[in-house]
C-alpha cells in the first residue's frame, strides 16, 4: 500500500470513528473505539477530541481511576515533549473534575523535557474551571509565576506588561478572573476585566457571557435576557447554558410562565436540554412542591439521556413519597437503578428502602412531553 493510499485509509478510519465515538455512551465500547485508531489519527484536534470523549464517558460512570490510567498512558508517548500534546492531557483531566491530576502533570512537565508557555498554563485555568474550583483561580495566577518561566496577569493593570512579554492574553485567562472577581463579590473589578477584554479584542465569547449571566441570575430577569439579547447582537450564539440560567432566574421570581416557555423554545434557539437544564427544572419544581410536574420533567429526562445528578433525584422521590405519589415514586426509583453506576445504585437502594419503596414488574416509561404547571 503506497504512503497516499495508507494516509487516505488511515483519514478514512479516524473520521469514521469520531461519529461513533460521539454516539458511545458505554464507557467500555467507547475505550475500544478510541484504542482501535488512536495511533492513525492524522489531526492533532481529532486526536484530542477522541480523548475528551473517552474521557468524558468514564467520568460519567465515575470510573475515575480509569480515567487516570487511560491519561497517565499517554505520558509514554514519545509527543509528551510536545506542549500541546501534554496540554491535552491537562485538559482532559479537566473535563474529568480532576483538578489535582491536572496539576500534578502541570508541574511535571520539566522532568518530562516540555516546554512551558501561556499555552499550557490556560488550559490549566480550564481545567480549572471545568472541575468548578473557581476559588483557585486566583491562587493560581500567585503560584505558578513562582515555578513557570513566563510573566502572567494578576489584574486588569497587568495587560500592558503581558504585551512587553508578548504573552498571549487569551479570553479563557480573562474569563477565568472574571469568574473569580464575581465569586468574590468584587463586580467592579469584574467589569474591569471586561472592558479590558472588549478593548484587548479577546471576545468576549458565550463563556464570558454566561459567567456575566451566572452573576446577575438571581437579580432581574430583564437584565438577564438583555445580555443574552447583546449576546446575539454581537453574532454570539447564546447556548442551553445562557437558557438555563434565564430559566432559573425566571423560577427565583416565581414566574413559572415564563420558564415554561424558555424551555419549549429551546429548540427553536438551536439548543437542546442537557442534564443541569433538567435538573434546574426538577429542584426548583421540587422546591415549590409541584412534584407530579418535576416527575413528568424526569421522564423526560430519561428519554433523551440527560438524567440529573443523585441529590435532585433524591429531592424529587422524597416529595413524590411524602405527597403519597408512590406508584410514580417506584416506577422513577426502577429507572433510576437502571441508569445510574452501580456505586450510585447502592446508595439509591439504600434510600429507598429508607422510603419504603419495592420493587414493581412495571414501570410507566411513557413519552410524555413535559409541562411544569
Amino acid at each position: 500500500m503506497s504512503s497516499s493510499i495508507a494516509l487516505r485509509h488511515a483519514r478514512f478510519l479516524t473520521t469514521a470513528a469520531m461519529p461513533k465515538l460521539k454516539a458511545e455512551h458505554d464507557p467500555d465500547k467507547a475505550l475500544q473505539i478510541y484504542s482501535s485508531v488512536s495511533d492513525r489519527y492524522i489531526s492533532p484536534l481529532s486526536s484530542r477530541y477522541a480523548q475528551e470523549y473517552t474521557v468524558k464517558r468514564l467520568a460519567k460512570s465515575h470510573r475515575f481511576s480509569d480515567s487516570e490510567n487511560f491519561l497517565e498512558s499517554h505520558k509514554n508517548s514519545s509527543k509528551i515533549t510536545q506542549e500541546p500534546f501534554l496540554s491535552s492531557i491537562i485538559r482532559s483531566y479537566g473535563v474529568a473534575g480532576m483538578f489535582d491530576h491536572a496539576l500534578k502533570i502541570c508541574h511535571q512537565m520539566d522532568h518530562l523535557g516540555t516546554p512551558r508557555s501561556a499555552i499550557s498554563f490556560n488550559v490549566l485555568l480550564s481545567a480549572c474551571v471545568h472541575s468548578k474550583l473557581y476559588d483557585r483561580v486566583a491562587q493560581l495566577f500567585d503560584e505558578m509565576p513562582v515555578s513557570m518561566d513566563f510573566y502572567l496577569i494578576k489584574c486588569p493593570m497587568g495587560l500592558k506588561e503581558m504585551d512587553e512579554k508578548d504573552v498571549e492574553i487569551t479570553t479563557v485567562a480573562f474569563t477565568t478572573i472574571l469568574h473569580s472577581f464575581y465569586k468574590k463579590g468584587k463586580s467592579d473589578e469584574a467589569e474591569r476585566v471586561w472592558n479590558e477584554m472588549v478593548n484587548k479584542g479577546c471576545g468576549p465569547d458565550v463563556g464570558a457571557y454566561n459567567v456575566k449571566i451566572m452573576n446577575i441570575q438571581g437579580g432581574d430577569p430583564e437584565g438577564v435576557k438583555a445580555l443574552i439579547e447583546e449576546m446575539s447582537d454581537a453574532g454570539l450564539k447564546p447556548d442551553t447554558i445562557s437558557y438555563n440560567y434565564l430559566m432559573t432566574c425566571y423560577f427565583r421570581n416565581e414566574l413559572m410562565n415564563e420558564v415554561q416557555k424558555v424551555y419549549e423554545d429551546l429548540e427553536a434557539n438551536g439548543c437542546n436540554p442537557n442534564a443541569a437544564t433538567f435538573r434546574t427544572l426538577i429542584f426548583y419544581l421540587s422546591k415549590k412542591g409541584k412534584y407530579e410536574a418535576g416527575y413528568k420533567v424526569f421522564k423526560e429526562s430519561v428519554r433523551v439521556n440527560k438524567i440529573p445528578d443523585f441529590n435532585t433525584l433524591e429531592y424529587l422521590v422524597e416529595g413524590l413519597v411524602k405527597r403519597s405519589k408512590l406508584n410514580e415514586a417506584k416506577r422513577m426509583s426502577k429507572t433510576v437503578k437502571k441508569k445510574f453506576p452501580p456505586n450510585l445504585v447502592k446508595a439509591w437502594t439504600k434510600l429507598e428502602e429508607e422510603l419504603g419503596l419495592a420493587e414493581v414488574e412495571d414501570g410507566d416509561n411513557g413519552v410524555q412531553t413535559a409541562s411544569l404547571a
